[in-house]
């Protein structure tokens, strides 16, 4: 592999690029400053042109959210596997049908889990801008958001209506469904009595690893954060491993596996091929092809860590179709 391919392969944070109108609730106060980012795959943004950095998927979804202190992301449910660690900032995460089944709050490194069939909502809550990097299960994420009801009235009443085929429409720049196209029609009573509700207890106990914890497990080998026999035990289509300075050796590997590198704290030195290598540093986005030779280490003394996510061949989840009708 080129230089040339491999950079084609990295995502660097300061070139994100965001879409403000990825979601329904773009529009709606305390949700409307939201940035939203497809970094690897299209995600499950609902805008037309939201601008997706490396379309390649390896069998999962890698996004992130950006937002002011004080800004939410609304309630929603996924068909498949969302997992979020903190990159910057301060999060409070909650569930439940209206928000108030139980929360947890995330500092920088932490990660959660979230189940599927719950509706799930996050704000910032610290003093500055935050960064939370998301991955979402399976290739193929687009249409996998159910929205609250309240939700969907809110958003309406602010000039944005989701189509039935997934996509969203602004009433405020003279845009209008096309013809034969309903609104997504709101989840029923009977839906929505099937969604868990979950306690703070259970998701904190089984769904959430926090940072320091990870580091202390990673000081001889990769700590297996969310596997069949991590810590966070799920099998949602991808596996992910927390790595930190002495988790690994200098001496080249490969894997019949995609690996994406997601780069935490610190900076790291990608090397591979014919004496090739690339740093990495905090926030940057890194997707290692199968069956490269590569080796991975820390470049700077002081600390330094990374999420690591790999395909598996466990499924990510029903299709949009089958969820549906299960619901």
């Amino acid at each position: 592999m080129t230089p040339e391919e491999m950079d084609a392969r990295i995502v660097r944070y300061g070139e994100l690029i965001p879409c403000r109108t990825a979601f329904i609730d773009a529009h709606t106060p305390g949700s409307n400053q939201k940035e939203n980012f497809t970094i690897i795959g299209g995600g499950v943004s609902e805008a037309a042109d939201q601008h997706v950095h490396i379309k390649e998927t390896p069998g999962f979804n890698i996004g992130a959210a950006g937002q002011p202190p004080k800004c939410r992301n609304s309630l929603h449910t996924h068909r498949t596997a969302e997992v979020f660690f903190v990159l910057t900032g301060r999060w409070r995460f909650f569930w439940g049908r209206w928000g108030d089944a139980g929360e947890v709050v995330l500092e920088e490194g932490d990660i959660i889990n979230i189940p599927t069939g719950m509706f799930r909502g996050f704000e910032n809550i610290g003093t500055d801008y935050g960064m939370i990097m998301a991955i979402l299960g399976g290739d193929d994420a687009g249409g996998g958001v159910l929205w609250a009801p309240q939700v969907i009235e809110d958003a309406q009443a602010h000039g944005l209506i989701l189509a039935e085929n997934g996509k969203l429409y602004d009433t405020k720049k003279g845009e209008t469904l096309p013809e034969g196209m309903n609104p997504m029609s709101v989840m029923d009573e009977a839906s929505l009595s099937k969604l868990a509700e979950p306690t703070t207890a259970e998701v904190v106990s089984n769904y959430v690893a926090r940072y320091w914890d990870m580091m202390a497990l990673s000081d001889k080998q990769p700590a297996s954060i969310i596997a069949e026999n991590g810590l966070l035990i799920d099998k949602p289509g991808f596996e992910v491993d927390f790595i930190s300075r002495h988790s690994l050796s200098a001496e080249p590997y490969a894997t019949d596996k995609h690996e994406i590198l997601l780069i935490m704290r610190g900076y790291w030195q990608l090397g591979w091929g014919d004496g090739y290598s690339r740093i990495l540093g905090p926030g940057d986005t890194c997707a290692v092809p199968p069956g490269l030779l590569h080796s991975l280490s820390p470049s700077m003394s002081g600390e330094a860590s990374l999420f690591r996510v790999r395909n598996t061949n466990d499924p990510a989840g029903p299709t949009w179709t089958e969820w549906q009708a299960a619901l």
